[in-house]
C-alpha cells in the first residue's frame, strides 16, 4: 500500500496572494483538464466523459497509461480522485485547509495500491520512494499553485 501526503502554504512569501476562491478554481480546473497543468506532453488526453450532481468521470492518459478516474468536489475544499481504472487503484486527495495559525494550505494525501503487483513490493516501493521524493507531490502541489497564479494573470480561471 502506497500512502503519501504533503502540504504547502498556499501563499509563501514573495508569491502573489491568492484567495481559497482562487486557489479552489485552480484545483476544480485541474480536476476537469490536467493538461493545463502537468508538463507538455505529460498528459495526452483528459476528457470529462459523465457529470452527476455528486462526481463526475475522466477519462485521460498521462505518462502513456490510460486511466479513468472518478472524482468528487466538496466545492472550497477538497478534490477526491478515485482510481477506476489503470496501473494505480485508490484515492488521492487535494485538500485547502488552514493550519494552527490560520494560514491557508493545501495538502495532498493517498492510499494507492498497484493494479496486478505484489502489496509493497518493489513497483510499489519505488511508487512510495517517488511519491515522498523532490520531485513528488509536494513539487506538484507548489506546480498547481504557480499554474493557478499563471492561468490568473492571463483572465482564466
Amino acid at each position: 500500500m502506497i500512502h503519501s501526503t504533503a502540504t504547502v502554504p498556499v501563499n509563501p512569501a514573495g508569491e502573489p496572494p491568492l484567495t481559497r476562491a482562487q486557489a479552489w478554481a485552480g484545483l476544480e480546473l485541474k480536476a476537469r483538464d490536467a493538461r493545463l497543468f502537468l508538463p507538455p506532453g505529460l498528459c495526452t488526453r483528459c476528457d470529462v466523459v459523465e457529470e452527476s450532481a455528486t462526481h463526475f468521470v475522466r477519462e485521460a492518459t498521462i505518462g502513456g497509461a490510460d486511466l479513468r478516474e472518478i472524482i468528487t468536489l466538496e466545492p472550497g475544499s477538497k478534490v477526491t480522485f478515485f482510481q477506476a481504472t489503470g496501473p494505480r487503484e485508490g484515492a488521492i486527495i487535494n485538500e485547502l485547509c488552514e493550519d494552527e495559525a490560520g494560514t491557508l494550505q493545501l495538502r495532498f494525501y493517498c492510499y494507492l495500491g498497484l493494479r496486478g503487483k505484489t502489496p509493497n513490493g518493489p513497483e510499489e516501493q519505488a511508487e512510495q520512494a517517488q511519491f515522498d521524493g523532490d520531485q513528488g507531490y509536494k513539487a506538484a502541489l507548489l506546480s498547481t499553485l504557480k499554474r493557478t497564479r499563471e492561468l490568473l494573470a492571463e483572465g482564466q480561471p
